[in-house]
């Protein structure tokens, strides 16, 4: 399978070029990413545990999902893609935010992404692509708050920096 591309951007989110994904994750290089937090109707987030082949951050649990937009594709048709993709469903989403964060690995790999934050509602069970996730879970955003400052180690690096921002949104805002 050939390897994706990412959209490498500059700070106002314009495309400057093509990359293959793991080289910009190597180089550090700022690129266009999204991230999607699906909800219930009783305000719990669907988080995901990624796969346990995954060549980073295996096992850990983070929000619903998140990739990167290929080239010519909105990033709401990027999140509704790698959604079905991942989770099994599709569901209307609303991009709520952007912002730029880095985060290194343990491997030595660096996300440095331009993210655009969606939400949507969802209140049925996912159909999971095991060989993307290896589990998921409802829980209250509240909880996931706290139960990230007792164990931080159980969640992605990123989905530490992206939480924070999301939680604040929310504090902000009514969506």
């Amino acid at each position: 399978m050939k390897e994706e591309n990412v959209i490498l951007v500059n700070q106002n989110d314009e495309q400057i070029g093509l990359m293959p994904k793991l080289e910009a994750h190597e180089k550090a290089i700022l690129h266009r990413a999204f991230s999607v937090f699906i909800l219930n109707d009783k305000n719990e987030l669907m988080l995901q545990q990624r796969a346990h082949q995954k060549y980073h951050s295996p096992l850990l649990w983070t929000n619903t999902c998140c990739s990167h937009q290929r080239e010519g594709e909105s990033n709401i048709e990027a999140g509704s893609r790698r959604l079905y993709e991942e989770m099994g469903f599709e569901t209307e989403l609303k991009e709520l935010f952007h912002f730029i964060y880095k985060a290194p690995f343990d491997n030595g790999l660096t996300e440095h992404e331009l993210d655009h934050v969606m939400i949507g509602y969802y209140n049925d069970d996912p159909e999971i692509n095991t060989e993307e996730v290896e589990d998921w879970k409802w829980m209250k955003i509240e909880d996931v708050k706290v139960d990230m400052e007792i164990h931080p180690e159980l969640y992605t690096v990123w989905f530490k920096i992206i939480f924070d921002e999301f939680y604040h949104f929310l504090e902000e805002h009514k969506v």
